[in-house]
This record gives structure tokens, sequence and C-alpha cells, in this order.
């Protein structure tokens, strides 16, 4: 077993029984934030918190290279002025350690600490109909009662193994991208094996590179990838855009992504010449990003033909960039459509293919058969092996929360409520569950737009819901199962009339054996989402139940 399965290991403590007007299960940036606002409520509130700091997934991936695809001066805070113009980031895609630092100095900067208990992993939330309390208990022992439950729980929280046989006997080190161990991993002279090829192995890829002696890499799927051209963030550059922050982050919220600082598309892709659209990529790919570049045209992610004009250009830049041809081939995506799998922001990816030290095996033509004490095979081929990086991603959407036993009224256990696929309404709220809030839940916005921007909207919405519940001195709230069936079905509408269900991503639960086939994220944009959920608390809270 690796020292990453071990992080999450607790000790055992005597119970402890406490009650509060609020717990939020998660310390990363929704913790933190709904802490920040409960609190300003005047409520009693307890965060629990996994990891042995704050940081949610910020904390725990640690891999080589673990960085935002989402420009800094973006992805932050905007709840407070004061903490926009006092935080300087060094680069325009921060990295993992600055970020952690960033979400340790705003717990720090408004002492969040003191109500938030590190090393707590919550195991089950039960619901008391009669007394309208939720009950919390912790793998330590502790027990914790409170009217209100958040789950911060994040959308990428639960790291996914694949299901390769003879793990349990590979004789040397193993790690997972999203378990990564506190000390960092030294690949130097090792023979190393990473399995998977999405964001975080596209991030991993060139610096282990750089340290192994060998390193293999195992591609099922291709993926498209677009240059980031991450840099030192210019002083002037960072001074303008702060002085400018309020009309910035207006702006930000007009828009489907929550980004500024991209003209919104008005033409498709066809109404446009072969060389004006030639032209309009190369421009996008100079500039970087993946936001940009999804943002050229106003069909890319509805039609076919018109997303394969981005696709086929994307693939041509990956066989002008790595010089074996047949190597450039298997990295070319065929099997779905650029966008609707996330897409990856890089540096530095394709030229490391390019190296004497690096091979991509294409386990799709020869899948893995089994991992072995010194190494893996598949169909045709062994590979001896030092060490193994599963960059295979997370049971997103809806992992986090089915690792807690959550059971709502009756004792209704929420995984089997969900065992079809999740339901909720505005993704706040499922039924049957009462008092219980869900930061970015499936059929929100959530990983589909800038994630801060989702948190803070969904936090602001949750904070303003309890403190009307609590001015009306109503003892509940719950999502109306009619209204809930009726935003389900809309949210899936929207995602049909996109590409992105076409593809076999995790936004669909693919990656996971077993898990129901549902593009949970609503998709038509931040900015239509906002009003929706506006209109909802405008109307006395319209669609959900109250008593």
């Amino acid at each position: 077993m690796s020292n990453a399965t071990q992080m999450k290991d607790v000790p055992t403590a005597v119970t402890n029984t406490q009650r509060y007007d609020a717990v939020v299960v998660g310390a990363g940036f929704a913790g933190l934030y709904m802490l920040k606002r409960l609190r300003a409520l005047g409520l009693r509130v307890r965060v629990f918190e996994a990891g042995s700091n704050v940081g949610g997934t910020w904390f725990w991936n640690k891999y080589p290279g673990a960085r935002c695809d989402v420009e800094s001066l973006e992805y932050s805070y905007s709840f407070d002025e004061d903490l926009q113009q006092d935080w300087v980031w060094p680069e325009r895609y921060a990295e993992q350690p600055v970020i952690l630092k960033y979400l340790n100095h705003v717990a720090d900067r408004f002492d969040l600490r003191k109500d938030i208990e590190l090393n707590q992993r919550v195991s089950s939330a039960h619901y008391d109909s009669e007394g309208c309390l939720w009950t919390l208990s912790t793998q330590r022992g502790d027990v914790v009662e409170a009217p209100f439950c958040v789950m911060a729980t994040g959308c990428l929280s639960t790291a996914k193994l694949p299901e390769i046989p003879g793990i349990d006997r590979f004789k040397g080190k193993w790690y997972h991208s999203g378990l990564w161990p506190e000390q960092g991993v030294d690949f130097t002279g090792q023979r190393v094996g990473v399995i998977g090829t999405g964001s975080s192995a596209v991030q991993m890829i060139p610096l282990i590179a750089k340290e192994a002696k060998q390193l293999y890499v195992f591609q099922r799927h291709a993926n498209f990838v677009v240059p980031a051209h991450n840099r030192p963030l210019d002083a002037a550059v960072h001074q303008a855009h702060q002085e400018n922050y309020v009309e910035h982050r207006a702006e930000a919220q007009l828009t489907p992504f929550c980004i500024g600082g991209h003209p919104k598309p008005t033409k498709k892709a066809f109404e446009v010449s072969a060389q004006e659209r030639q032209a309009t990529y190369e421009t996008k790919w100079a500039k970087g990003g993946a936001i940009s570049f999804l943002y050229t045209y106003t069909d890319l992610l509805v039609s076919k033909e018109a997303n394969e004009t981005a696709g086929e250009f994307v693939r041509q830049k990956i066989r002008q960039i790595v010089k074996d041809p047949q190597t450039a081939e298997d990295l070319c995506p065929n099997d779905h459509y650029i966008g609707t799998k996330r897409l990856c922001v890089d540096t530095g990816y394709f030229e490391t293919y390019n190296r004497n030290n690096v091979r991509l095996v294409n386990v799709q033509k020869a899948p893995i058969q089994q991992i072995e004490p010194e190494g893996l095979k598949t169909e045709n081929e062994s590979f001896a092996l030092d060490a193994i990086v599963f960059a295979t991603g997370f049971d997103a959407m809806t992992g986090a929360l089915f690792e807690i036993d959550i059971r709502g009224k009756q004792g209704a256990e929420l995984k089997t409520k969900w065992a079809d696929g999740p339901a909720t309404y505005l993704g706040l709220m499922t039924a049957g569950f009462p008092n219980m809030f869900i930061v970015t839940g499936p059929g929100s916005p959530s990983v589909k737009t800038n994630m801060v921007c989702a948190i803070e909207q969904h936090v602001d919405w949750i904070a303003d819901c309890v403190e009307q519940i609590r001015a009306q001195r109503l003892h509940e709230i719950d999502a109306d199962p009619s209204a809930q069936a009726h935003w389900t079905q809309h949210v899936n509408d929207v995602g049909d009339s996109t590409l992105y269900p076409l593809a076999n991503s995790w936004y669909v639960g693919a990656n996971v054996p077993g898990k129901p086939r549902v593009f949970t994220p609503y998709v038509a944009g931040l900015d239509v989402y906002r009003k929706k959920c506006d209109e909802v608390a405008a109307q006395n809270y319209a669609g959900f139940l109250k008593r």
C-alpha cells in the first residue's frame, strides 16, 4: 500500500456530542466561505475537514505540476475587496502550493480556524424529522447535532483507482494524483508508469519525464490539449486588473463561464471562411487557455461539424509537434468532440513525447491485463516498473457524498435515492433531505464554469436562505419532488441539446464501472443559472416545501 492511501486514515477517540446551529462538511473554497457567511449571521458553526489542513482539492492534489486551469486573477474569492487588493498572484495560472497558501491566508485573515476541526472525516449524517435535526458522526467517534447541514465536499474529491488486477501484489510504490504524499516523490533514476492522460497526467508527465530514467505513459483515450502559455504575471497587468476588479467581476458574471476578458462569440464556425477560421484558431492557440479556445464560435459545443473544425486544428498541431508519426496519431483524439471532455491545458505535454526516455503505450490497442510484482503487463508486452502513478481521476459529482452514510426522512438513503442518477432542485437540495444543502451539487453549473464563482453564488444563496428560514421561525426547507423532477428534466434537456453527453467522460460517470450514465452539470451557463436561482428566492423560494 502506498503512503498516499494511508493519508486518509484517522485515529480513534472518545465520543463527544455537541450541538450547533449548522455543520459544514469540507474546508476547501466552499467550506471556508460557507463558514464565514453563516458565522456572520450569528450562527454557531462547526466545520469538519478530513485533511490535516484546509484547502480541499488543493490540499490533496500535490502531484508534480498541479496547477489550476483557470487564470489566477479569476480563480479567487470576490467577496472581500481588501482581500482582492492585498493578494498578489505570481503567475498567470496559479500552482497548487500558491493556491493552498492563498486558502490558508483566507482562513487566518478571517479567523476561521477556530471553528474548523481537521483530521475529522464524517462517516454518517442522519436526519430526525421530529426534532428537525441532523446528526453527524465522524470516524474518530465525535457526534454533533445541528438544524442545518451543508455538504461542501467538492465535485472531485473521491480518488478512483482503476479496477486492474494485481495492484496489491506490486512490489514498488504506487501513487494516485489526488492522494499525493505530503513530502512529495522523487522519481530520479526510476522506471515509472503513468496510467491515464487526463488533466492531472498532462500536468505531471512533463515533470516526471525530467526525473525518471524511463517513463511509460499508458493511454486508453487520447485527450485534446491546448497550451497554457503560463508566465509570471507582469506587475502592471496585475495592478490594472486589481484597479478594476469590481467592474471585471461584474463583466465575468454576465458570461456562461464566469470568466472575463474573452469577447463573446457572435458567429457560427461556418459563417466565416476556412482561412479566417484557421487564423482565428491560430490566434487562440497563441493566446493559450481552454476557455478562450472553446469561446471561438457560438456553435462549437452544439454542432458536430463546427466542433470538428476545432478538433482537426488541434490534431494538426499534435502532428506538427510530435516527431514520431505513430505516436502523434496515437495522441490524436478520435473518440470524442473537443470540449466534451475536460479540455486539458498544458506546458510542454506533447513535446515530452519527443524525449528518448518517454514512450506512449496505446492500451486501447493492447489493453492492460494486470499489474505484476515487478511491473505491468498489457495484452502483448510486459513493462518493468519501480513506481506506478494512477492519474485515473475521481468518482466525480457524487462520490464524496456517497462516502458518507446520508439518510433523510424515514431513514431514506441518499445512495438508494440516487441509484439511477442524482436528482436535485437547482443542484442545491434533494427531496427528502430537509435542511441539507449541497454546494455545487449535481444539476448546477459546478465543473462547467469557474468553480470559485459557482461556489460563491451557491454559498450566498444558501446563507440567504438559512437567514430567511430562521427569520420566519420555520423549522424545515426541502425540495418539492415535483419541482425537482422538472429541474432534473430541464438539466437533461439542456445537456442533450449539446455535444457533451456524447463523450464517455467523468461528466457522465464513464470512468466508474457500473455508475449510471447521467450528464450531471447544468450547461446553460452560470449567468443563466444565477438568474433562475434569484427568481426562485424572490418568489419566496418557489419549488421548496417549508414548515
